[in-house]
């Protein structure tokens, strides 16, 4: 079975939040990419169909052979290449053989092929590793790629890629691209890379109101996508202009009988007209109005239940608005000077060697090269958590630096809480107000940073970064695009080209350095 059916499925959070209800949905052969805003559960459908959750309901049917990519190379818990293939018992048969020191139980089990299939996997992915290569000497990128190669060696029926391009460089993700191109089986990719959803065969979108499957590429989907917003747009209107009209057809009704009963008490004060003839016309007239009343209700009712099934046509999404306060820097300022710095883990093998440079006001400046070059480590090495072997760095004015994996939020705190650290001077109301600005609105700051999604917890992270109380003049961004959906990273867009003081990004998205205005380059 190379599909994957999921039936009536709902699901969870522990804090009884219910972001599956009554999902039915199924992922044919082919290449699949599943989109949808930060929060609306992509992370949580892959985990679920890998078995790593369980349904409060429904059931999930598919093959039991599943590789997972997670979203994190964190969260991976293998040590080194080999642990990652889950091939070190086989390795170790291999060198007993090797040092004639193999008995006969080794023999029959030994795999003389794998030490050639590993190096065909890990070099299909652009990687030239020793299989004793400890992972945590590797960079995101790598680690990205290996576990890739991995699953591409393991040849499982199904694939669940979650954001499988975050961390990598150009060829790192045309690799996974040529990968991807070459699969035959079921892949379902989560993700908001929009050159890698292209490739897609079919598009599966989750919004709050549920999930909805298109034909692929990424590009038909937008157009399907748009076509359907402006017919629903179009509904919208009409069930209001109706619901309008219902209502000022009742209200001349209601007015039309208030007039009839005053006229009638009028003629009864009068005396003009018999007692028993009043009291017909009264009858005749509250049966009638009583009539025309509930046909009033019945109308109003209609129009409402219209009005709300058109809303629920269209999905209400609160747009994110990341406001970044005024820095003040002045365009003489010394903000930053790195003075031939020679850097890395290990002192017997420096990354690199011999790098300078200077920032003078509110410039803004890349670090590009490819995965393992040193581009974080060289962020960290400006932060000052890694000091320079050989060299200086002087960071002149007030800086944040917001990494890849938000490493300054603490999982066990909920986002409202780990702003209160980072920020103490601000105000619970400036707290709650900048959290809101970015999606976190009443209990949903009360959420527990581990509990969150990548994309939320991306979101959470520039919160307390970018939100900050007191102005901060240098912004060191690494993948700061990394797990935002699209509109969320066009809006982090306009927010930096909008922004007064000085940035250090490291990106693989060429896109969206032009957009924040890079005016300089330096290539590692």
């Amino acid at each position: 079975m190379t599909s994957v059916s999921i039936a009536s499925l709902s699901w969870q959070t522990p804090t009884n939040y219910t972001l599956f209800d009554d999902l039915s949905l199924t992922f044919g052969s082919g290449r699949t990419g599943l989109v949808g805003r930060n929060g609306t559960g992509k992370s949580t459908l892959l985990r679920l169909i890998a078995g790593e959750l369980s349904p409060s309901s429904g059931a999930i049917t598919g093959p039991s052979s599943i590789g997972y990519l997670r979203q994190s190379a964190e969260e991976v818990s293998a040590t080194t290449v080999a642990e990652l293939f889950d091939a070190s018992d086989q390795l170790r048969i291999l060198r007993r053989a090797e040092r004639g020191e193999a008995n006969a139980d080794d023999l029959e089990v030994a795999d003389w092929t794998l030490e050639a299939r590993l190096e065909t996997a890990l070099t299909s992915l652009g990687l030239d590793l020793s299989l004793e290569t400890q992972l945590n000497t590797l960079s995101g990128g790598q680690r990205t790629r290996a576990a890739l190669a991995a699953l591409l060696f393991a040849s499982d029926d199904v694939l669940l890629l979650d954001e499988p391009t975050n961390h990598l460089d150009r060829t790192g993700r045309e690799h996974v691209m040529n990968m991807l191109r070459g699969w035959n089986g079921c892949v379902i990719v989560a993700s908001h890379d929009r050159t890698l959803l292209e490739e897609m065969d079919a598009i599966v979108e989750l919004t709050s109101l549920g999930a909805k499957t298109y034909g692929g590429p990424y590009s038909a989907y937008l157009s399907a996508k748009k076509a359907e917003l402006e017919n629903a747009e179009d509904d919208l209107a009409q069930a209001q202009r109706n619901k309008a009209a219902t209502e000022a057809r009742a209200q001349r009704a209601a007015e039309r009988k208030a007039r009839t009963d005053r006229q009638g008490k009028q003629l009864r004060a009068s005396g003009s007209q018999s007692k028993l003839l009043l009291n017909a016309m009264k009858e005749r007239s509250e049966g009638s109005g009583g009539s025309a009343a509930r046909l009033r209700d019945r109308q109003t009712q209609q129009a409402e239940a219209d009005l709300n099934a058109a809303r629920e046509e269209m999905e209400v999404q609160a747009p994110l608005n990341i406001d970044i306060p005024p820095s003040g820097l002045a365009s003489t300022r010394q903000v930053l000077n790195v003075d031939r710095i020679t850097f890395g883990y290990d002192a017997r093998a420096p990354i690199l060697t011999d790098v300078s440079f200077a920032i003078q006001g509110p410039e803004r400046l890349a670090i590009e090269g490819a995965n393992g070059t040193g581009k974080s480590t060289m962020l960290s090495c400006i932060e000052g958590k890694l000091q320079p072997q050989v060299g200086s760095v002087a960071i002149q004015v007030p800086f944040t630096l917001i990494d890849q994996e938000m490493s300054f939020l603490d999982p066990a705190e909920t986002v409202r809480e780990a702003f209160a650290r980072l920020d103490p001077k601000a105000t619970e109301n400036d707290r709650r107000a900048t959290l809101a600005r970015f999606l976190f609105r009443g209990d949903d700051a009360d959420q527990k940073v581990g509990s969150l999604s990548g994309g939320q917890k991306m979101r959470a992270g520039l919160a307390c970064s970018l939100g900050h109380s007191e102005p901060r003049q240098l912004l060191l961004l690494d993948e700061p695009s990394n797990h935002l959906d699209i509109e969320a990273v066009e809006t982090l867009e306009a927010a930096l080209r909008s922004y007064d003081g000085a940035v250090v990004a490291v990106s693989h998205d060429h896109a969206f350095l032009k957009q924040i205005g890079v005016q300089r380059w330096i290539a590692l």
